[in-house]
């Protein structure tokens, strides 16, 4: 299962278009970082988001904190560990953050993510499949 103990690990390369005018990652780019260290993190157990969007399933940021810690610069080489704190009925939450090759922590963020049926843009319930896939894959 993917837990506290047991981050899934996504490598980021920073490179100059993630950059500001000094050479530091802008900050909206980290979101991009989690966000595909999260589709990753489904993919690494089979969980298409394309076939879920073709069963009217999608995944939709519900709520996001973000603290910023420490600017990744250009160059860097980085790696986003993405852990999964909560399963609910409709809603997982991550915690997920971005380390130095040292371990030091540069960006933390927790985010919530609701299930949605995407024709009527209401939540729906997470498919058993699918928390399956998720509580039996180990990282």
């Amino acid at each position: 299962m993917h837990t506290v103990d047991s981050p899934f690990h996504w490598p980021v390369t920073i490179y100059y278009e993630d950059t500001d005018a000094g050479g530091v990652v802008y900050h909206s780019n980290y979101l991009k970082y989690f966000e595909r260290a999260r589709t990753e993190l489904l993919r690494s157990v089979n969980i298409s988001q394309q076939v879920l969007l073709e069963q009217k399933i999608g995944f939709v940021v519900r709520h996001m904190g973000i603290d910023f810690l420490q600017g990744a610069q250009l160059d860097d080489h980085l790696t986003v560990k993405t852990y999964i704190r909560e399963f609910k009925k409709v809603s997982l939450s991550f915690c997920q953050e971005i380390v130095n090759p040292e371990g030091k922590t540069l960006c933390r963020a927790t985010v919530k993510i609701a299930c949605v049926d995407t024709d009527k843009m209401r939540p729906k319930a997470i498919p058993n499949e699918l928390l399956l896939e998720l509580t039996a894959s180990d990282c």
